[in-house]
């Protein structure tokens, strides 16, 4: 939590930063008064700034509070890294899905959940429920097992502790999950069926920076019996792709 704000001596930076520092993965909707109080801030000051951030579109009011706006979004794609990833990745992604015609996912790990970074849309009638810039769990997703299985151990066994059912699909027991997350760092690449949505199934693998797994590249299928070996094979010429883009830079 931050110091006391409220003192005259604060900036209106200072208190701006805090605002947006009371949002976290645990944290993501919050009413005026509980921005106040995460914020370390009287509760007119706080409500004043986010009428304010609202307007400028770099918060969201919703009928349960206040969300991080999309203008965040836009701001963090700047970002050095995230920038260069998805600039190194869009050959690759768009030869991905002419190859598969499928729908794509960038992803990196954010906390404990896959940040989407990228998505390319595929053609065959697929539910998909990601979209860029949005949180997906990592139990239940392709681009999220693979990322969760090269996960720091203090991540793995957060996720671990709460595994939230998503569909009668999505795998809950730890046990099983942990055997999962072996199987893909030993194989190189993780898959799921029907655990985020009901009629999609996914594939993916890691893209690595050297050797430094930094994100996940996955597909959208509907149906992974008959073609996972070659999707496999796709993914895993365009994640070395953008590593070998990624390296020389």
């Amino acid at each position: 939590m931050p110091g006391n704000l409220s003192r005259p001596g604060a900036t209106v930076a200072s208190r701006v930063v805090a605002l947006l520092g009371a949002f976290d993965v645990d944290h993501r909707v919050l009413t005026g008064a509980e921005l106040a109080r995460r914020a370390g801030l009287p509760l007119a000051t706080a409500h004043r700034l986010a009428v304010e951030l609202a307007a400028l579109g770099v918060l969201e009011r919703r009928a349960a509070g206040y969300v991080i706006g999309r203008r965040v979004w836009d701001w963090g794609l700047l970002a050095p890294v995230q920038a260069e990833l998805r600039q190194a990745a869009a050959p690759f992604l768009q030869d991905l899905y002419s190859a598969t015609q499928a729908t794509v996912h960038l992803a990196e790990r954010a906390g404990q959940e896959a940040l989407y970074l990228d998505r390319l849309s595929g053609r065959a009638t697929v539910p998909v429920v990601s979209r860029v810039g949005g949180t997906l769990p990592l139990h239940a997703t392709g681009v999220g097992k693979i990322l969760l299985a090269y996960a720091p151990g203090d991540v793995q066994r957060a996720v671990l502790r709460e595994l939230p059912r998503i569909t009668p699909y999505t795998v809950v027991q730890p046990r099983i999950l942990r055997g999962q997350l072996e199987r893909a760092r030993r194989d190189g690449f993780a898959q799921t069926s029907e655990e985020m949505s009901l009629g999609a199934c996914s594939v993916a693998v890691p893209v690595r920076r050297r050797d430094e797994v930094i994100a996940a590249l996955g597909v959208v299928v509907p149906d992974l019996r008959r073609n996972r070996g070659q999707l496999v094979a796709a993914l895993r010429v365009a994640a070395a792709g953008i590593g070998r883009v990624l390296s020389t830079e």
